[in-house]
């Protein structure tokens, strides 16, 4: 089954990495949102549902990874495609 116009979301804390994904993102068509935390993500999902969650692996407070496991153990979320980014400086 296809999704005509797939949501992204993107969780990241790292405006410049948000900035660069919804770049990239919306020149290919996709519909996006963006957190900027794992309780905004948290909230984001809640309200609306993605299609596919760009998640990344460091972030303060709730860390992407356990952001991730708890999203996993929910019956609602559990099928959730995520994909985690990491990137070390």
């Amino acid at each position: 089954m296809k999704i005509l116009n797939p949501k992204i979301l993107i969780v990241d804390d790292e405006p410049a990495i948000r900035q660069m994904l919804v770049f990239a993102l919306s020149e290919e068509g996709y519909e996006y949102a963006e957190a900027g935390t794992a309780d905004q993500a948290q909230e984001a999902i809640k309200q609306s549902p993605p299609d596919l969650i760009l998640l990344d692996w460091m972030m303060p407070g709730l860390s992407g990874v356990d952001l991730a496991r708890r999203l996993k153990r929910d019956p609602e979320t559990k099928d959730l495609p995520i994909i985690m980014l990491i990137a070390k400086g």
